[in-house]
């Protein structure tokens, strides 16, 4: 990831991208650059246009997600309020057994 980083630095600041600009780029940056690495990154963009490659990246559309409406984000609320009630609510046999042993 680095090497496309370098390559990218060189890119902007207008510089050719060659095996010694970048291995100084990586150097500069701390890391000890591969040569088998470097060879292969200059080799594979020499033919890259990454102006064209960079517009066509930025122009591509991104997947946003929606939150709820709020109004139906309240419904579900309430919904599950109302569900956990119910559960919590003593049955009617419960109720009518309970009342049964006062008058038994």
């Amino acid at each position: 990831m680095e090497y496309i980083y370098a390559s990218l630095l060189l890119h902007s600041a207008k510089r050719e991208i060659s095996e010694e600009a970048l291995k100084n780029v990586l150097n500069a940056a701390g890391i000890t650059a591969d040569e088998i690495r470097v060879k292969a990154v200059v080799a594979a963009l020499k033919e890259v246009n990454i102006d064209e490659v960079l517009k066509n990246a930025t122009a591509m559309p991104v997947a946003t997600v929606q939150a709820p409406a709020p109004a139906q984000q309240q419904q579900a609320e309430q919904k599950e309020k109302k569900e956990e009630e119910e559960k919590k609510a003593p049955s009617d046999e419960e109720i009518a057994g309970g009342l049964s042993s006062l008058f038994g």
